[in-house]
């Protein structure tokens, strides 16, 4: 659905993710343990990025495909001392879980727990957000590199990464003390940002979601989550086509961010004069006007393109969340 024009606390907050810090409640995405003896392998056999290099203390963005590279979800892992845990989106909470149980053999050594309900997903968006990591104790992650964490008071993991493309971080904690870190990081000076403000920020980012740009029609290299895959790690689902595909260059489609003249409809097909080249995936208003993300045909061109989106005229835009370079 289209997102309608932001109110003012939606602009204050996204406004502080420029130039301060907001921090944003994604306790309702799900968040799946993955224990036991096997659990690197079997992450590492069930998607696309490399888990067997991983140590405790790392993570990683990960894209979960079906057997021919179409995209199912995109995931964060962290590598625990015991496990790997992992952030997934809401609306494929429970899919996941069924899913990784399928592949799961009796005498294989891995235990899948859902533990949404029993912890709280919190994420501070923007460039002061180390001042609040400092004040919580995890000043030590500050400068590593993207998924790596430590361990602070009450048994809160502090992660590098926001979930967008701003800076930040990400904290997966018990939901016992989700109140008192809240009321902490809103004293510290963080703005709230909405549900409503995320989804906004994630479209003019690029950040890809199911149901919109990550589909059955698509693969990881066309959304263009090159960050999330291996190529050298050996067999996984999906890994014949996705090595196939960057092989001979052959991603036919790519995603792009829009920028829209007017409103525009979700699925509206996208054309450059009479030809169809692609399809809008998701829009919103902004306080700069209107923008959507679609996939292009990539013989159509890319940045600077001028399209028909409906009836609204639309010109391509890059987003940062996402990149279209061959390695």
């Amino acid at each position: 659905m289209p997102t309608s024009a932001i109110d003012a606390k939606d602009a204050a907050a996204i406004q502080a993710v420029k130039e301060g810090v907001a921090v944003c409640d994604r306790s309702h995405w799900g968040r799946i343990r993955v224990s036991d003896d096997e659990r690197l392998r079997f992450l590492h056999n069930q998607s696309t990025n490399d888990f067997q290099s991983l140590k405790p203390g790392q993570g990683c963005d990960t894209v979960m495909v079906t057997s021919t590279a179409r995209t199912i979800d995109l995931v964060t892992a962290y590598v625990l001392e015991d496990a790997v845990l992992l952030l997934v989106s809401p609306n494929r909470r429970e899919f996941l879980m069924q899913w990784l149980d399928r592949y799961i053999f009796f005498a294989d050594k891995v235990l899948l727990t859902d533990v949404t309900d029993e912890t709280a997903t919190l994420s501070l968006i923007g460039s002061g957000s180390d001042a609040i990591i400092e004040k919580l104790g995890a000043g030590a992650i500050i400068g590593q590199p993207y998924g790596n964490h430590v361990l602070v008071n009450g048994g809160v993991i502090v992660a590098v990464g926001s979930g967008l493309a701003s800076p930040g971080y990400t904290l997966i904690l018990p939901v016992s003390e989700k109140e008192r870190i809240w009321s902490e990081i809103l004293e510290s000076g963080a703005v709230e940002l909405s549900d409503r403000a995320w989804n906004l920020l994630r479209i003019l980012q690029g950040r890809p979601t199911p149901d919109a740009e990550l589909t059955d029609d698509y693969n990881p290299l066309e959304v263009g989550l090159w960050q999330t895959i291996s190529f050298n790690k050996g067999c996984y689902i999906g890994q014949e086509t996705i090595a196939r595909l960057n092989t001979y260059k052959g991603v036919k489609q790519h995603l792009w961010g829009i920028r829209l003249s007017g409103p525009a409809e979700v699925g509206a097909a996208i054309a450059v004069g009479d030809e169809k080249v692609g399809k809008l995936t998701s829009y919103t208003e902004t306080v700069d006007g209107y923008f959507g993300l679609g996939y292009i045909r990539t013989k159509a061109g890319g940045v600077g393109l001028k399209v028909q989106v409906g009836e609204t005229e639309g010109e391509i835009v890059a987003v940062p969340f996402v990149s279209h370079e061959y390695p």
